[in-house]
């Protein structure tokens, strides 16, 4: 079995304007970089330029330092607003999953994990109740089990469970931190260490019936549709950047209890997507919306 060819992926964004793409392409072109994959996308509304490129990295003479420092030319001399970012395919991206009791989405991505289709470093999950702990050192990933008070409990207990779970989920600097039904609202300070790696799915299809307890909010409506969203974690809740949305048909014979058995099946599918996109840098997000190159 071939390895997957080492890539430089380059993402990259600013205000639009004519010789955008000839300036990226032309610097790859005169050091040899050879584009094999390349997407493009200009929002109307803001003026603004997305690009996606990959590059064969034995096509160019030097290393992604190297690169990242040529490329701060490039991007300069395009403008000050510039946003990018250039990653190596060759360092595995590392994940940190943090939990509850539900498990439908950790056993998802484990089992995604254990048979290759999902190829990161899973460093550790961390729950705030125990009964995940046996499946995870299962597949061989450590558990830690950081207890929290009940809602409405001591505040100054929260904040020090918060502060411990922040401990030893930065001590790996994962490329993300993915709250696989964590059910718990991460503090203000949190979501800006972790903005833009923080990634929540939300079982509903936002911004339809936000916060706790959708499914009911939904089976109360009379929906016929029930859906999940993957969106990064911002400190307003459910109201971040979204990454991947899905549905799936109800009606009116469908209780509750049916309802969330048909809403996990969604929930797994839309995560594992999310994940995906983000740490294959897919995803290039601009104030509170999201460019997805497919």
């Amino acid at each position: 079995m071939s390895l997957p060819e080492r890539r430089y992926v380059i993402s990259f964004g600013c205000p639009d304007r004519t010789g955008i793409v000839a300036a990226i392409s032309g610097f790859l072109a005169e050091f040899g970089g050879w584009i094999v994959e390349a997407a493009y996308h200009t929002d109307q509304e803001t003026g603004w330029f997305f690009t996606r490129q990959e590059v064969r990295a034995d096509s160019l003479p030097f290393d992604v330092a190297e690169l990242r420092e040529r490329f701060a030319g490039v991007a300069e001399e395009l403008g000050g607003r510039t946003d990018w970012r250039i990653t190596d395919t060759a360092e595995r991206r590392r994940v940190v999953l943090l939990v509850s009791k539900e498990g439908h989405c950790l056993y998802d991505l484990l089992g995604r994990v254990a048979s290759g289709e999902l190829d990161v470093d899973v460093r550790a999950v961390i729950g705030n109740h125990a009964d995940l702990a046996g499946i995870t050192r299962a597949h061989g990933i450590p558990f830690h089990h950081v207890p929290f008070p009940r809602p409405g409990g001591d505040p100054e207990g929260k904040a020090a469970a918060f502060a411990q779970v922040r401990h030893l989920v930065e001590k790996h600097d994962p490329h993300a931190v993915v709250l696989a039904r964590f059910m718990q609202v991460l503090p203000a300070e949190l979501c800006v260490a972790w903005a833009g790696r923080a990634i929540n799915i939300h079982h509903s299809f936002l911004p339809s019936f936000v916060g706790a307890r959708p499914y009911h909010q939904a089976h109360t409506r009379g929906v016929k549709l029930v859906g999940a969203t993957c969106h990064y974690v911002t400190a307003e809740l459910d109201a971040g950047p979204i990454i991947e949305q899905d549905v799936i048909r109800v009606d009116h014979t469908d209780s509750v209890p049916d309802m969330v058995r048909k809403g996990r099946d969604i929930e797994k599918v839309v995560l594992a997507r999310g994940l995906r996109w983000h740490l294959e840098d897919r995803v290039l997000v601009h104030g509170n919306r999201t460019v997805v190159f497919r």
